[in-house]
């Protein structure tokens, strides 16, 4: 999929939960809603060349579906898997059918929190990760994605 002179595609998915953002847990995740998430990093992507696609899913097999619908139709992908990060071999096992730059996303830093929460099931097959940053994690994510390419 690697081409200068087009746009490159970049989805974005987001996990479990996160669709409460701005409402769950602000003292952990903030107020920022994810559409509001969503249309920064639109906009950044934009000015960089790329086209952003944002998809979120509280079920584990849709957010398979959308990884599996990424093979031969992007050149990056940005995953925040939240709760599934830490049980989700479907997950793991979908992202190992892609060769493209992945990018794992949490807005806490996950080795700070609970011990369940920090492990991470696919930190070792991504191409990096971004880890309690907040929100603006996802700009970083955007801004090395473009990198990548």
């Amino acid at each position: 999929m690697k081409n200068s002179k087009q746009i490159q595609k970049i989805m974005v998915i987001h996990g479990p939960n996160l669709n409460m953002l701005g409402k769950r847990e602000p003292d952990i995740y903030g107020k920022t809603t994810l559409e509001q998430i969503n249309s920064d990093i639109e906009i950044l992507g934009k000015n960089l060349g790329l086209s952003i696609e944002t998809y979120q899913s509280n079920y584990e097999g849709e957010i398979v579906e959308k990884i599996q619908k990424c093979l031969n139709t992007c050149n990056g992908l940005i995953i925040n898997p939240a709760a599934y990060t830490h049980t989700s071999i479907a997950i793991r096992d979908a992202l190992l059918l892609l060769d493209i730059p992945v990018i794992e996303i949490h807005i806490s830093n996950i080795h700070k929190r609970e011990a369940f929460r920090r492990k991470s099931v696919i930190a070792d097959i991504v191409t990096g990760q971004i880890s309690g940053f907040g929100v603006f994690g996802y700009r970083m994510a955007i801004i090395g994605m473009a990198d990548f390419l």
